[in-house]
């Protein structure tokens, strides 16, 4: 399989993998990542202190959970990809740094947003950008599943309401920021991680076709 889709490799040097909780990014970005030998980054959130508090009190701690992952996130991106390494053939990632402003968008209050924001732009700017974004869709019903499958205790809170604040907030940062290439995958009805002709299917979508700039959808069967 690696020798199959290594002749289009070359259109991208970082791709990110994007989608709302529980859609299955660092899943993906794991197997792609093994199937072509790339770098990979994925995202250190585990030990953030506010993140199970704030599923508990999302008002009292959105402002300092989304503060200390702006800080995260640009620091592990400074980081990792100011080191490429130039013996992988490509890097992917299952988070950008642009999730920190549709989370905020989201979960904070306008008074706050309206500050978060200009932070993030100062830093947004100095990050390189992505060759390819790439959003796994999944309807709120099997993000659900999927949480739950995966037992996170501090995720049983979350409500069908917030997953979809989440996935509107992503789609209005691709509207107002057409100038990036943007897969959407709607992949509801595939099954990449158990089933490999699934895995292929997108493999071919990512690595066979060519995509324009701003938004590109496909739905996989």
């Amino acid at each position: 399989m690696q020798r199959l889709y290594a002749f289009m490799i070359h259109n991208y040097k970082y791709i990110v993998i994007e989608g709302n909780i529980g859609a299955g990014k660092t899943s993906l970005a794991r197997k792609i990542a093994d199937t072509h030998g790339a770098s990979l980054i994925l995202e250190k959130f585990a030990d953030n202190p506010f993140l199970p508090k704030f599923y508990k009190e999302p008002e009292r701690y959105a402002f300092p959970l989304e503060l200390s992952f702006l800080a995260e996130r640009y620091n592990q991106l400074k980081n990792e990809i100011g080191h490429f390494d130039i013996f992988k053939p490509f890097t992917v990632a299952d988070f950008y740094f642009m999730k920190s402003i549709v989370f905020a968008s989201a979960t904070l209050e306008e008074d706050e947003y309206k500050l978060y924001r200009q932070l993030f732009q100062i830093i947004y700017q100095s990050l390189p950008k992505p060759d390819l974004f790439i959003y796994l869709h999944v309807d709120t019903a099997g993000l659900l599943r999927n949480i739950k499958h995966r037992g996170r205790s501090y995720e049983s809170t979350i409500s069908e309401e917030y997953l979809m604040k989440i996935q509107n907030s992503y789609f209005n940062w691709f509207r107002q920021n057409p100038d990036h290439t943007y897969l959407i995958i709607d992949i509801n009805n595939i099954d990449f991680i158990c089933n490999e002709d699934d895995y292929s299917k997108i493999l071919d979508l990512i690595f066979r076709q060519s995509h324009s700039k701003g938004l590109n959808r496909t739905i996989l069967e």
